[in-house]
This record gives C-alpha cells, sequence and structure tokens, in this order.
C-alpha cells in the first residue's frame, strides 16, 4: 500500500515538485495538496496519512511551524517534514523541539526531496549541518552572535528597547551596544534600515 502523503505550501510551483517527486515512486501517494498550513493541518488530523510535507511561512499569516505542532499533539505518529526558502536561524531549532522529524532547504537541496522522503519512513530524522550563510549590508549571518539575533529578532517585530530588554532580562545599555555592533558590523545607518533588510532577507521573521 502507498505512502499517503500531504503537502502544504502556498506556492504553486513548489507543490507541483514535490508531487512530481512522489509520482517518480510508487511507495508514495497524493492524498492532499493544500496551499494553507491550516487546511493540511485540519485535513490530517481527520484522515490517515503517513507523510506531511510542509513549508513554514505562508499566505494569510499561517504559519507551517504551529501547525505541525498541532499534527504532531493530535497524531504523533505522523511524519513530518519542514521544508523552507527561508534562512532564518531559529527554524531548525523549533522543528527539533516539535518533533518533525526532517527538515529541507529548498534552495540549497543538498539532497534530492524524495531521498528525504523515503529515509523518513525508515525511520531517519534528517537536517542540514547549519542554516544557510546569507548577506546583510557588510556582513554575513554568520558574524551575529546569538544575542544579537535575540535582539534583531525583537527589533523587526516592532519592540523598542524597553521591550527588548525586558522580554531578554537585559539592561536598555546592552540593547543598544548590541545594535550598535549590528549596525556597525552591516554598515547601515539606523536600526529601522537594519530591521527591514533582516526581514526582507528572511534573515529573522517574526511569528
Amino acid at each position: 500500500m502507498p505512502i499517503k502523503v500531504v503537502v502544504a505550501d502556498d506556492f504553486l510551483m513548489s507543490r507541483q515538485v514535490f508531487e512530481s517527486a512522489v509520482k517518480e515512486s510508487n511507495e508514495f501517494e497524493i492524498v492532499g495538496s493544500f496551499r494553507t498550513a491550516e487546511e493540511a493541518a485540519e485535513y490530517v488530523l481527520k484522515h490517515s496519512v503517513d507523510l506531511v510535507i510542509m513549508d513554514i511561512v505562508m499566505n494569510e499569516g499561517t504559519n507551517g511551524l504551529s501547525a505541525a505542532k498541532k499534527i504532531k499533539d493530535g497524531k504523533p505518529d505522523v511524519k513530518m517534514i519542514i521544508v523552507t526558502s527561508m534562512p532564518e536561524v531559529s527554524y531548525i531549532n523549533r522543528a527539533r523541539q516539535i518533533g518533525v522529524e526532517s527538515f529541507w532547504y529548498k534552495e540549497i537541496q543538498e539532497q534530492p526531496i524524495l531521498d528525504v522522503m523515503k529515509r523518513t519512513m525508515e525511520g531517519e530524522s534528517v537536517y542540514p549541518d547549519t542554516s544557510p550563510v546569507v548577506s546583510l549590508g557588510n556582513a554575513v549571518s554568520t558574524e551575529f552572535t546569538d544575542r544579537e539575533i535575540d535582539v534583531l529578532r525583537l527589533l523587526v517585530d516592532g519592540s523598542s528597547n524597553k521591550e527588548i530588554a525586558d522580554s531578554l532580562n537585559i539592561t536598555e545599555r546592552t540593547v543598544k551596544m548590541h545594535i550598535a555592533n549590528m549596525l556597525q558590523k552591516t554598515g547601515f545607518r539606523s536600526r529601522l534600515e537594519l530591521a527591514v533588510k533582516a526581514r526582507t532577507g528572511g534573515l529573522v521573521i517574526p511569528d
């Protein structure tokens, strides 16, 4: 009996890539293809499904990681592969915490998605070693410390220095220092430019 697969991605071409991969193998069968994470989660929780391939950032504000958690909470035996083109540095850790079996970057494609699907169904957990390295002004993503990324994520979300300090349990002076360091590294002139470029480049994406 074929392995039943559900695909969730708001980009039609991506869904077609996954569907084509399934057609290459007699082991898998597409039983559902959705443009939002919520539609996919609702289907999976009501029907017999073996494997879910889920994008993270989708239209209408749906979040693939939130939907993945909902699926894992309701049907922990359903295998999941999170896919994304975004280099957001927290995604891999968050997927692991939820219990997602595998993770695949669309742009890098270290191995074909069909191979990841097969290995996942065989009981493996397939994750990339690192997040993609992206440029931010004069810097690259690996040049930022974990704490700078924490500050940057809240900055992108529109938080003030005081709100960032309260959230991270640090002083406003320390927040200003981290922002100044990031401005120096990137060559950007303002915190607004830093936040906008970080968001549009996919380095940090608020929920």
